[in-house]
C-alpha cells in the first residue's frame, strides 16, 4: 500500500466535511471560469462598434437580449458589476471550501499525532533505548504535519486544479480548437520535467527531515545536560557539535531549495514558450480576421487558467514528495509492533499477595548480548530480597522483566503463580510500586506528581502519603505548597526532596509489590540514613525487590540474591552469606561496587 493511500485512510471519519468542501470548491471553480466572459462581452459587444463578424454579431445580440436598448454606459456598468459579483461569490465559496479543507487537515493531523504518541508510549524500552528521544519528538511534532500538506496541498489542490484544467480546456476548444492545440504543445515536456524533479525532491526532503531531527537531538541533549557541560567546561565543544549538525541541515536545505528554484525555472520557461506560441498563432488569426480581438483576450485568460493549474500541479507534486518523506517517517513508528503487547486473551491480574517467581529465565538485549542465563528464584509474599552483583550482572534487568518492560527470551515470570505474560500489563503494573535511583518528576505541581500513579486519590490521601514520606514539611514551605511547580524533571527540588516525593508516590499507590532500584545511591550518607528509615516503613507488609550497591543498607533487611555472569551465584540472608566467605563476602568487604 502506497504512503498516499495509507495517509488518506486518516480522512475516512471526515467524509461529509470533505464532500461539502469539494462542492463549494467546484462551485467556486465554475464561477472562476465565468469571470472572463463579462470582459469579452465588453470588448466585442461595446468597445469595438466597427467590427462586423459573425461572432461579434452574436455577442451584440446576446447583450441586446439581456439589456435591451439601454445606453452603452449602462451596459458597461452592468458588465463591470457582474465582474465584481462573480468575484465576490467566488471569494465566499472559496473561503468556505478552504476553511473546511484546513479544518479537516488539522483534525487528521491531530489524530496522526495522537496515534504516533500512543504508539511511542506502547513501544518497549528496547526501542527507546536504541533511539534518541529527540528523533521521536521530531516525528510527533514536525513529521506529522506532512499529513496536512498531503490533504490540503494534495487532495484539495489536485482536485481543484484538475477541474479547472478540464473546464478551461473545454471552453478553449469551443473558442478556437487550433489555438488550444497550439497551447498544448509544451505539455509533454512539462510532464517529463515533473517526473524528473519529483524523485530528487523526495530524496532531498528526507535528508532535510533527518538533518533537522539531528539538530533537535543535539540541542535537546546539550541543554538537558547543561550542568555537566558547565562543570566540565565543554560549552565550546557543544556549540561546535551543534554547528556541525546545523551546517548539515543548512546544506540539505540549500540543495532542496536549489532544486526547487531550478525546477520552477524550467517549468516557468516551458509555460512561457507555450504562451508565446499561442500569441503567435492567435495574432495571425486576428490579423486574418478569423478571430475577434475579444476572443483572443478571452482565450488568453483561459490559457492562464490552463497553465496555472498545470504549474500548480507541478509544485503540488513536489510538495507531496516532500510530505511523503515525512509520512514515511511517521509510518516507520506506526508499523512497529510492541514487543511486550498483551497476549491474546490476556486477563486482568486479580489482587495479589505478592509471591514472585523467576523460573529458568534467560534474556539478552540483543541475540549477541546475553545478560541472564537460567535464573530461578522464588520470593514469598511480604519477603524482601536484595539483588547485588557487579556491573552488567543483570540486577536491574530482572526488575525490568517483572514489570514487563521486556519479555524474557526463555522461562517465565510468575506473580502468585500466574504467568505475567498472560495478564494485562496495566493490571500487572497497577500492583507494583516503584522508587528509582533518580525519581522522575513531571513539570507540574507537587500534588499531581505524588498522585501520578493514582490520579483519583483524594486530598487527605495525598497529604497522608506526603507525611509518611516525610515530605510534608518541606512541601508546605514551598511558595504554593502542594500547588507549587517542581520545574522540568523536578529541577526546583533537591535530590533528597525528589526522592521523598517518589516515595510518597509509592505510599499513595499502596501496591502489594515494591520495586526499589538504587533508591539511595545518589544521596549523601546523612540523607540516605533518613531516606532509608522512610523506605523501611514503605517496605513493611510488601513484597520488596531492591537493587543497590550499598550493601550495608540491605545486609539485615531480608534475603540477598548475588548475581554473577548472569546467574545467581548465592542466595540467602546477608549475615549467613557473609559467613560463607563467597562472592557476597567479597562485595561486602569491598564496601562498594558499580550498579548494573
Amino acid at each position: 500500500m502506497s504512503v498516499y493511500s495509507r495517509t488518506l485512510r486518516y480522512f475516512r471519519p471526515f467524509v461529509w466535511p470533505t464532500i461539502c468542501a469539494t462542492l463549494a470548491m467546484l462551485a467556486a471553480v465554475g464561477l472562476n471560469l465565468l469571470a472572463a466572459w463579462p470582459v469579452t462581452y465588453l470588448i466585442d459587444g461595446v468597445l469595438l462598434p466597427g467590427e462586423s463578424n459573425a461572432s461579434v454579431a452574436a455577442t451584440r445580440a446576446q447583450l441586446h437580449a439581456w439589456f435591451g436598448d439601454q445606453p452603452a454606459a449602462m451596459v458597461v456598468l452592468w458588465l463591470c458589476l457582474s465582474v465584481v459579483l462573480i468575484k465576490l461569490l467566488w471569494g465566499v465559496l472559496n473561503l468556505i471550501s478552504n476553511f473546511l479543507f484546513i479544518r479537516v487537515g488539522l483534525r487528521a493531523m491531530l489524530k496522526l499525532r495522537t496515534d504516533l504518541y500512543a504508539c511511542l508510549q506502547a513501544l518497549p524500552l528496547r526501542f527507546h533505548d536504541a533511539r534518541r528521544s529527540a528523533d521521536s519528538s521530531y516525528r510527533v511534532a514536525y513529521d506529522s504535519q506532512s499529513i496536512q500538506t498531503i490533504y490540503n496541498k494534495g487532495f484539495a489542490t489536485i482536485l481543484q486544479a484538475l477541474v479547472t484544467l478540464v473546464g478551461a480546456m473545454a471552453v478553449m476548444f469551443t473558442i478556437n480548437a487550433r489555438l488550444t492545440l497550439a497551447s498544448m504543445v509544451v505539455l509533454p515536456f512539462v510532464y517529463f520535467a515533473i517526473r524528473y524533479y519529483a524523485d530528487r525532491i523526495r530524496r532531498q526532503s528526507t535528508a532535510i527531515h533527518e538533518s533537522e531531527s539531528d539538530v533537535l537531538a543535539v540541542a535537546q541533549e546539550g541543554l538537558s545536560s547543561i550542568k555537566v557541560v558547565h562543570a566540565f567546561g565543554r560549552e565550546r565543544f557543544e556549540v561546535r557539535q551543534f554547528l556541525n549538525r546545523a551546517s548539515r541541515s543548512l546544506e540539505a536545505n540549500l540543495r532542496f531549495n536549489i532544486t526547487s528554484v531550478v525546477s520552477a525555472l524550467v517549468i516557468g520557461t516551458l509555460m512561457a514558450l507555450g504562451t508565446a506560441f499561442m500569441y503567435y498563432v492567435g495574432a495571425q488569426l486576428v490579423l486574418s480576421g478569423t478571430l475577434p480581438l475579444g476572443r483572443l483576450v478571452l482565450f488568453s485568460t483561459y490559457l492562464l487558467m490552463l497553465y496555472q493549474p498545470i504549474e500548480q500541479l507541478c509544485y503540488t507534486a513536489w510538495s507531496l514528495e516532500g510530505a511523503a518523506a515525512g509520512m514515511i517517517r511517521c509510518f516507520e513508528i506506526l508499523d512497529r509492533e510492541p514487543e511486550t503487547r498483551d497476549a491474546e486473551g490476556a486477563t486482568d491480574l486479580p489482587p495479589v499477595k505478592g509471591a514472585i517467581e523467576f523460573r529458568d529465565i534467560a534474556f539478552g538485549y540483543t541475540p549477541e548480548r546475553s545478560i541472564l542465563h537460567h535464573v530461578s528464584l522464588r520470593v514469598e509474599p511480604g519477603e524482601t530480597v536484595a539483588f547485588v552483583g557487579g556491573t552488567g550482572a543483570g540486577k536491574s534487568t530482572l526488575l525490568s522483566l517483572l514489570l514487563r518492560f521486556y519479555d524474557p527470551s526463555a522461562g517465565q515470570v510468575l506473580v502468585d503463580g500466574q504467568d505475567i505474560h498472560h495478564v494485562t500489563k496495566k493490571s500487572l503494573r497497577g500492583q507494583i510500586g516503584m522508587v528509582l535511583q533518580d525519581t522522575l518528576l513531571f513539570s507540574t505541581t507537587v500534588r499531581e506528581n505524588i498522585a501520578y500513579g493514582r490520579p483519583g486519590a483524594t486530598e487527605p490521601e495525598i497529604l497522608e502519603a506526603a507525611k509518611k514520606a516525610q515530605a510534608y514539611d518541606f512541601i508546605m514551605q514551598m511558595p504554593q505548597g502542594f500547588d507549587s511547580l517542581v520545574g522540568e524533571r523536578g529541577g526546583h527540588l533537591s535530590v533528597g526532596q525528589r526522592q521523598r516525593i517518589g516515595i510518597a508516590r509509592a505510599f499513595l499507590k499502596d501496591a502489594p509489590i515494591l520495586v526499589l532500584d538504587e533508591p539511595t545511591s545518589a544521596l549523601d550518607p546523612t540523607t540516605e540514613s533518613a531516606i532509608m528509615i522512610v523506605i523501611e516503613e514503605l517496605m513493611r507488609g510488601r513484597t520488596t525487590l531492591i537493587v543497590t550497591h550499598r550493601i550495608a543498607t540491605i545486609h539485615q533487611l531480608g534475603k540477598v540474591a548475588v548475581l554473577k555472569n548472569g546467574e545467581i551465584a548465592e542466595f540467602g540472608p546477608g549475615p549467613e552469606l557473609l559467613r560463607k566467605g563467597g562472592v557476597y563476602a567479597e562485595l561486602y568487604n569491598a564496601g562498594q561496587y558499580d550498579n548494573a
